[in-house]
């Protein structure tokens, strides 16, 4: 059993200062946890059953209400506060918030650790179990959404007036098992329990109006044109605290529901079914994160999702602009609305249509507005992921929009004709319709015609974007282009995840860097420190014990935390190259085969993440890495030396206990293809090693650290581009016999003796057809690096220092300082202490 448990990491002093606390929230103790208090009435009269007779789910839902009831009047008090100085906010709008658990991440930001644990005492409650009772959140799937969950946190604990806008997925994207190697999907009904954090407010409901409706048909969803029909939005609220508790803003996420959801003279006549069409209809527009894109019915729900979003979005925020505004010409001032990639990129026409037609301004105002309100932040510069909708959904769905575009469009084409007379191939590279056999909405280029900032998330994704992605319009617009380097909060990545590793930092250097994560270059010197070496080796080793521990308790899966940690985490997808990880422990695998002598310290190697349902490759890349690990387990050569393990289900709680336990953190795409990343930075925060590429904030991070303190290898974006038209793999196959012997003995069915050819798809990714994403040319680079880091781990003394050294220069990866530049630099918004 793992003894991670919620853990107070202020001084003394502070942990005394809870009653201050209390009394600011407007409870005491005994409220909270005495006989008749908080806690005991949660527990008797949501559940109306004899205390005695309670199960831990109960208890850990008591206990969460507790805390919410603790927070209420601060969270009353924040919107108040907003509502009376009249700021100007911020409203990030997103498809995804990958929140993670919420009860010891908010017990901690309240600096509630010390009566929370009191109460459990008081109350016979075992902790450990009542924190595994909370689902993560299903509403959101990688990065993107991680990267908006410790957005919230930095707004709120920086005391930005700021409110998340998102979806009420019932589903998250799905529960992952693995059923003979194979990644199988079950629903993941996060809900199927009430959620004790959420607020619904159905008085505050929007409804939005389409030109279509919708029916269920043979288990299908299905568009029905011509015949008009009404959404209901139904906001559900979630607490945002802030580290310290003063400031708790809102995340706002919307169901959809029917207007008219009973149909009483159908169901009257018998017709059961037929009486709830229209809701199972509209509820289903809101079920699953991320519904199979591989149909045209997927894609069309996916279109609707993204504008069902926007448009509740937007209703919201300007009823709140319109509480305390009367001037319209103030909007841009007082809202800041964040588009997180292109999802939310309907906002364009969707701003205008409500400035247009019911706030009844004229377009060059409306558009001035429009433009000085919305910001984009692009996430990817895979040109498959710059989202392009078929305009036929527009006129079928929301006619209004597509006539808002088309202006749009003639508009910028006669500024692209004036600033470049002649060149038509120029404006339909530009332009926001994609010509060809299915005409196409381009979302990214509506996002940057129409908002004032376009930023990337690390430095060299942002130059990418600009030098190649959307180049003409950069050209056009270079003023609009920055970059952001993403972050990710230190309370949840260090001070929540590995309180070991956060004490002897604390003790080092004090607790301010938990609000300033750049006090953290003060350790720098302690690499030189004996005590302080001892101290952080013993962190990291409790940590990986406690993993080792939890593991086994959770899967039966046994790994030795005496061998290295070596991980790579994150969503299984060809160009972060998974199946390159893998084929390096092929060759290890085989070095030890032929010479079982050689000297090799024992090495577990961790891989987690979720495939699509409908990539194929990817999924394959699953299956081999599970028979890689089936084989060499059962190897009795290799056995205590090499492990491969494929943690299932990777989600925010498991990322929280394994990357305080890993050595290594392997950062491995192809260069110029990883926008930022950010599990890089949480191992680098928590003292692992990167062995990676030069791309994404992968590079920012070794500058911060020195390159001395990385193990970067392979190909960067200029080599990868250019080397690209004469790139072929059959050069190494035939040139390295380390390469040739690996995948020699993969496509023998050596790792599928019982399934013939199963593996025979990644000969023609590797060789076949290319290699796209240049693994092989990688290959050996990449066992360069590992040699040199696995020579540093040999020297124990050495490898601590570096870890010190990555801890010392993590400090700029605070999500902390990208909100600040946000803030300054692209939304104009400051402060607004709640008092």
């Amino acid at each position: 059993m793992s003894t991670r448990r919620i853990v107070p990491m202020e001084t003394t002093a502070e942990q005394q200062d809870v009653s201050r606390l209390l009394k600011q929230y407007g409870c005491g103790p005994i409220q909270f946890a005495g006989t008749d208090g908080l806690y005991d009435r949660h527990l008797l009269f949501d559940n109306v059953k004899d205390l005695d007779t309670v199960g831990v789910r109960q208890q850990y839902e008591a206990f969460a209400r507790s805390v919410r009831d603790v927070l209420s009047q601060r969270w009353l008090l924040t919107e108040k506060t907003y509502e009376r100085e009249n700021p100007k906010r911020v409203y990030y709008l997103s498809m995804e918030f990958l929140l993670g658990r919420s009860l010891a991440n908010n017990v901690m930001n309240l600096g509630l650790d010390p009566l929370v644990s009191q109460a459990a005492k008081q109350n016979k409650v075992d902790l450990l179990s009542l924190l595994e009772q909370e689902p993560d959140a299903g509403l959101g799937n990688g990065g993107l959404g991680r990267l908006a969950a410790c957005f919230l946190d930095s707004l709120a604990t920086l005391q930005l007036p700021a409110m998340g806008y998102g979806l009420q997925y019932e589903y998250g994207m799905f529960k992952q098992s693995i059923e003979d190697g194979w990644q199988h999907e079950q629903g993941d009904n996060w809900l199927r329990h009430p959620d004790p954090w959420e607020v619904i407010r159905p008085g505050e409901a929007v409804e939005v109006k389409l030109n279509c409706s919708f029916r269920l048909h043979g288990g299908t969803f299905q568009l029905v044109r011509g015949q008009a029909s009404t959404l209901l939005g139904i906001p559900h609220d979630r607490p945002v605290v802030a580290y310290g508790g003063n400031t708790v803003n809102t995340l706002r996420l919307w169901s959809a529901s029917a207007s008219n959801y009973f149909d009483f003279q159908e169901f009257s006549s018998g017709a059961f079914a037929e009486a709830l069409a229209d809701t199972l209809a509209a509820e289903s527009l809101t079920r699953v994160l991320y519904p199979d894109d591989s149909t045209s019915e997927g894609q069309v729900l996916r279109f609707l999702q993204e504008y069902f979003l926007v448009a509740c979005s937007l209703a919201d925020l300007v009823r709140r602009f319109r509480r305390a505004n009367t001037e319209w010409v103030t909007f841009a001032d007082k809202v800041a609305i964040q588009l997180n990639d292109t999802h939310p990129a309907m906002s364009v026409p969707e701003l205008m249509r409500i400035l247009l037609d019911e706030a009844h301004l004229g377009w060059d105002q409306a558009w001035d507005l429009t433009q000085r309100a919305l910001a984009y932040t692009n996430h990817t510069l895979l040109p498959e992921a710059l989202e392009k909708w078929p305009l036929d959904w527009f006129e079928a769905i929301i006619p209004r929009n597509l006539e808002i575009i088309f202006e749009i469009n003639r508009r910028f084409h006669l500024d692209v004709q004036g600033r470049i007379p002649g060149d038509r191939q120029y404006f339909e590279r530009v332009s926001l319709i994609e010509e060809g056999g299915q005409r196409k909405i381009r979302m990214a280029n509506l996002a940057i015609v129409g908002s004032h900032s376009t930023n990337g998330v690390a430095g060299i994704h942002s130059e990418l974007l600009r030098t190649t992605t959307v180049r003409e319009l950069a050209e056009l617009f270079p003023e609009r282009f920055n970059n952001k380097t993403n972050g990710v909060t230190p309370r949840r990545w260090l001070l929540l995840a590995n309180p070991a590793l956060a004490h002897v930092i604390t003790e080092a250097i004090g607790n301010t860097w938990i609000r300033d994560l750049d006090q953290l270059k003060r350790l720098k010197p302690l690499a030189e420190d004996k005590g302080f070496r001892d101290s952080f080796q013993e962190a990291k080793r409790k940590a990986k014990s406690q993993f080792a521990d939890w593991l086994k308790t959770q899967s039966g899966q046994v790994v030795d935390p005496d061998s290295i940690f070596d991980s790579q985490v994150k969503r299984i997808h060809e160009y972060k190259r998974q199946l390159l990880n893998a084929l390096r422990v092929v060759l290890l695998y085989n070095r030890l085969r032929e010479k079982p002598d050689i000297e090799m310290e024992p090495r577990t190697f961790f891989f987690a993440g979720k495939a699509a349902p409908a990539y194929q490759l990817a999924k394959l890349i699953i299956k081999f890495i599970n028979n890689l690990a089936g084989t060499i387990d059962g190897d009795p050569i290799v056995r205590g030396r090499l492990k491969v393990l494929f943690l299932t289900d990777y989600c925010v709680s498991l990322a929280e206990r394994l990357i305080p336990a890993s050595d290594v953190s392997n950062q491995i795409s192809t260069a110029g293809y990883e926008a930022s990343g950010t599990s890089n930075m949480k191992f680098m925060m928590n003292g692992a090693l990167t062995i990676g590429t030069r791309d994404g904030a992968t590079i920012e991070m070794a500058e911060e650290a020195g390159e001395d303190n990385f193990f970067l290898f392979g190909l960067t974006a200029d080599q990868v581009a250019s080397n690209r038209a004469w790139y072929s793999p059959y050069w190494h196959y035939e040139h390295e016999p380390e390469t040739r012997a690996a995948l020699d003995l993969i496509f023998s069915d050596y790792f599928s003796r019982n399934e013939p050819h199963v593996f025979e798809p990644l000969r023609d990714v590797l060789l076949t057809h290319g290699d796209f994403y240049m693994h092989l040319a990688d290959l050996k680079p990449y066992l360069e690096a590992d040699r040199r880091m696995m020579d540093l781990y040999a020297r124990p003394d050495d490898w601590v220092r570096k870890t010190i050294l990555n801890v010392a220069g993590s400090g700029k990866f605070s999500s902390d300082r990208t909100i600040r530049e946000y803030a300054s630099e692209i939304w104009n918004a400051k402060p607004c202490p709640v008092e």
